[in-house]
């Protein structure tokens, strides 16, 4: 499932658009205060837009794509993790 997502019907959004993200994050730093420019920060912008581009990177796949492998091993209890 690639195809763009509708939201409220007030348009499409489409694949990751990482320069966006890159403003986005820079007119955060300059909202708190930041310099964006500093040379502490000066590549945050793109960090951060990476960073958000592979944790959404699944946002639009279906599962039964990626979820694929099962394990016939004869047990039929919920596994519980704690």
């Amino acid at each position: 499932m690639t195809d763009p997502v509708t939201l409220d019907g007030e348009g499409t959004i489409g694949a990751f658009d990482e320069k966006r993200a890159e403003n986005a994050v820079r007119e955060l730093l300059l909202a708190v205060g930041e310099d964006p420019d500093r040379e502490g920060l000066r590549e945050t912008p793109g960090r951060v837009a990476r960073a958000y581009k592979e944790i959404f990177a699944g946002l639009w796949q279906e599962p039964e794509d990626v979820l694929t492998t099962t394990f016939d091993l004869g047990h039929d209890e919920m596994v519980l993790v704690k």
